[in-house]
């Protein structure tokens, strides 16, 4: 019939049956890749955007139309713009309609971007490019608008009262940011934040942080930092703020040293109160009633002009502000009075001088011991009178001591046989004393015994026969006083014996009781020399 379009054959039928199935089941990465796009665009509300779209590979493809699709972030999806290449563009109802519009010329259907104007918050979401083709079907690329809005931050301490309770201590805030801003707190306080978020009709999100802990006197004046960070900023923005805590008045009395002795002047106490608020009243107080006349009080300071009983007593500082009254107090002890440190330092003084005099006198008594003690290893004489020399008596004249034992004597008439007799004697008497040939018997001048031997005794014998020429040079060498032990009393030498043991003597001596010393000298063991 004319004028009636033919109908497909059966074999068209089938081919447009397989080619739609084909498309199905083709995976849309596949034909979404040759749909270029960008991924995200960023605009400020009133700004102008260009949402780019482009068909990269039309080979053995045929393009039929072009659609723009609007996809909020809530609601339903909608198509903004149409572009078909026979008929041209066309823009649906939506809310972007009058403020779309096709970049470039509407006949090339392989670049349909669009610009949208005045962009407002409520634009945000995806834009999705789709390509209706022949034989690949549906092919499409999406964009992401994110509206930007720059939020008004802000951030304040709140004042509280100290107490048990949680509360909320700071806050802060990012008001109307587009998207949500983040933020954190930075603080060595003991709490937690909590942060709460609301979006406004522009589509603008305002968000909330508060941080909460229960407050103590401490925590006044500590650090703490709200942190806002959002996308429309360069750097963070931060708020350093210090916690405003109020609390009644901690107080301290200092000055008590324990040492208020009767007689002390000018002790003074001194009541140390913080608080927040500032405190505004001291007052001081005595549990035993009235304050004693020798208290001096100055504001915060107590001053004793002078310790006395009085005095010993408790004292109590209370400070007040507007939250409440804090108060301390301290006992006084009135001692007895103390030792005058002038005195003290003459004692000391004193004490010290008398230990250095007790150590120099220990150190003189030493040394005469031992001199004295030397003196006692040598011989044993009368001093030295005007009969001369020892030494010329007993070794018959020393180094001029003939080979036969004949020696010069001396002006006592010493004998120069180193075997003859010694002779001691007082010089200090007024005559001359007899000699006596007999040994056994003693020699008395003045009164006073006198040991004079007549014939050789065993130290006689000792000292010629036991020293040979060294030692006799040795003994020359000695220095006089170290040789020589002058007593100037001129006293008798004693022979102590008891009476039984008397005919066991030889003259004066017994023939064992000499005993020879390391300087050469031989020295009784029994005589007493007084």
């Amino acid at each position: 019939m004319a004028g009636q379009t033919p109908l497909p054959s059966r074999q068209d039928c089938v081919k447009v049956l397989l080619l739609l199935f084909a498309s199905t089941l083709l995976p849309h990465g596949a034909f979404g890749q040759r749909v270029k796009v960008e991924p995200e665009v960023l605009s400020y509300p009133g700004q102008t955007v260009n949402l780019r779209c482009a068909f990269t590979d039309t080979t053995g493809i045929q393009l039929t139309m072009v659609t723009w699709i609007y996809e909020p972030k809530e609601g339903e999806r909608m198509n903004i713009a149409v572009l078909h290449p026979t008929f041209g563009p066309n823009f649906p109802e939506s809310p972007l309609k009058g403020r779309v519009t096709f970049m470039q010329d509407p006949t090339i259907v392989d670049s349909p971007s669009i610009q949208i104007s005045d962009v407002r918050m409520t634009d945000e979401g995806k834009y999705i490019c789709e390509f209706a083709s022949y034989p690949s079907g549906h092919e499409q690329g999406a964009t992401q608008l994110v509206m930007l809005t720059k939020p008004q931050n802000s951030a304040s301490p709140l004042t509280v009262e100290a107490g048990p309770k949680s509360m909320v201590v700071a806050r802060c805030e990012s008001l109307n940011g587009r998207p949500a801003a983040q933020i954190r707190w930075v603080t060595t306080a003991n709490g937690n934040a909590s942060t709460s978020s609301k979006t406004g009709q522009d589509n603008t999100v305002s968000v909330t942080s508060e941080y909460r802990l229960a407050p103590s006197a401490g925590d006044n004046g500590k650090d703490i930092s709200c942190v806002v960070s959002h996308r429309t900023q360069t750097t963070p923005e931060s708020f350093q703020m210090k916690l405003k805590v109020l609390y009644a008045p901690q107080v301290t009395i200092v000055g008590y040293d324990n040492n208020w002795y009767v007689g002390r002047t000018n002790v003074l106490l001194t009541c140390q109160a913080s608080g927040n608020p500032v405190p505004t009243t001291v007052l001081w107080k005595s549990m035993a009633g009235e304050m004693p006349d020798t208290v001096h009080i100055i504001d915060n300071q107590l001053k004793v002009l002078k310790v006395d009983e009085a005095v010993n007593t408790t004292f109590v500082c209370e400070v007040k502000n507007r939250v409440g009254v804090g108060r301390d107090q301290v006992t006084a002890y009135v001692r007895e009075p103390s030792v005058n440190p002038s005195n003290a330092g003459v004692v000391a003084g004193a004490v010290i001088g008398s230990l250095l005099a007790l150590l120099l006198v220990a150190a003189l008594v030493a040394v005469l011991v031992t001199r004295s003690r030397r003196q006692q290893q040598g011989y044993r004489a009368n001093g030295g009178g005007a009969g001369g020399d020892l030494k010329a008596r007993i070794f018959g004249g020393g180094k001029k001591a003939s080979k036969n034992g004949t020696g010069g004597a001396g002006a006592g008439g010493g004998v120069g046989n180193n075997n003859g007799p010694i002779f001691v004697y007082d010089d200090g008497s007024s005559h001359q004393a007899e000699k006596k040939n007999n040994h056994h018997g003693p020699l008395t001048i003045g009164g006073r015994p006198e040991v004079v031997a007549g014939t050789p005794t065993a130290q006689d014998i000792l000292l010629s026969s036991e020293l040979d020429d060294a030692e006799r040079r040795k003994f020359d060498e000695l220095e006089e006083e170290e040789r020589y032990d002058h007593f100037s009393g001129g006293a008798p030498i004693l022979q102590l014996r008891p009476p039984d043991q008397q005919g066991d003597m030889i003259g004066d001596y017994m023939d064992d009781d000499m005993e020879s010393q390391r300087d050469g000298s031989v020295i009784s063991r029994t005589a007493v020399y007084v």
